[in-house]
């Protein structure tokens, strides 16, 4: 079953804590709950989208920050909470879920709503169009505003390689291989980049800075047209008339299927960017694009507040 989001966890959560008649941490929350709802392997390996933390254990996190923030749970030392009286009376009423609907019913969840950061949380999930807008955590939203960002960032960055003229798409290819570590310097990689005119290769650069290795490189920026198994090959064969083993073939646009199985198959290694890995590497290596804010996000320092003796 795929992963319930945070609000569907709060009652199963709350249950749990009562039954455990103490204490209980997140982890063994986690671990109760996934065996209860019968969740995969696939179910718990699932990440957000910045690959930091899992789904559901973020799911149970933000179910028990939000019962804490309503009373129903209090904290107990770092990582662990057990439930209060409010929370065991909420469960003798025998709700048939808990949710954040529920949850304003008490004033301490109310004041907790308002803070800044939450409204702006559910703004974002809202202007995406959902009709509930508690069904994400904080976390989720923050992160899905991003990739949305980055999403359209790359679109409307591949549409600027596919109008720039072929020698500008070479620079750009220059500047980002040089980040990524290739080439040596930027001078030496400028100098060997569109300098072969060997038929399917485009230019040669260093493998490192040391220059103790070489990559061939093939780059075509093209619209809407895929490359295909042919182009591959010539470049493949390009390749073993120069006695080289590695490649890299660039295109703004995508390769075909029977491009790709081919490429698998042979013994140089080719490795084959499309526009959609093109993109998401400038992104990354800062190239093209430029940083015009940054919200970094904070969590509480609890070794800070450890007194000493």
């Amino acid at each position: 079953m795929a992963v319930p989001d945070y609000q569907s966890l709060m009652l199963s959560l709350l249950q749990f804590v009562a039954k455990t008649g103490g204490e209980t941490s997140t982890s063994e929350a986690v671990e109760a709950l996934a065996k209860e709802l019968s969740l995969s392997d696939e179910d718990l390996k699932e990440m957000l989208p910045s690959g930091i933390q899992s789904t559901f254990v973020n799911r149970v996190g933000w179910a028990s920050t939000y019962m804490k923030k309503a009373g129903l749970l209090e904290a107990t030392r770092r990582g662990f909470y057990q439930i209060t009286g409010r929370g065991r009376d909420l469960l003798k009423k025998q709700p048939k879920t808990i949710n954040v609907k529920l949850l304003k019913q008490y004033p301490e969840f109310l004041e907790f709503q308002q803070l800044k950061g939450t409204r702006s949380g559910d703004k974002v999930v809202e202007s995406k169009g959902t009709s509930d807008v508690s069904t994400a955590t904080p976390s989720e939203a923050l992160e899905s505003a991003y990739e949305n960002l980055r999403d359209e960032l790359a679109d409307e960055l591949l549409g600027r390689l596919k109008k720039i003229s072929p020698a500008f798409f070479e620079r750009v290819v220059v500047e980002l291989l040089v980040k990524m570590g290739y080439g040596g310097s930027r001078s030496d990689a400028g100098k060997a980049i569109g300098r072969s005119g060997d038929g399917g290769i485009d230019g040669i650069i260093k493998e490192d800075k040391l220059g103790l290795d070489v990559v061939y490189i093939q780059a075509k920026r093209w619209d809407n047209n895929p490359v295909g198994r042919p182009d591959v090959m010539q470049f493949a064969g390009a390749l073993q008339a120069q006695r080289a083993t590695k490649g890299i073939f660039i295109t703004t646009s995508r390769f075909t299927d029977d491009a790709r199985s081919y490429v698998s198959q042979i013994g140089s290694k080719i490795v084959l960017i499309d526009g959609e890995q093109l993109t998401s590497l400038m992104i990354e290596h800062d190239v093209g694009v430029s940083t015009v804010s940054l919200y970094p996000v904070k969590k509480v320092d609890s070794d800070y507040f450890e007194e000493s003796i």
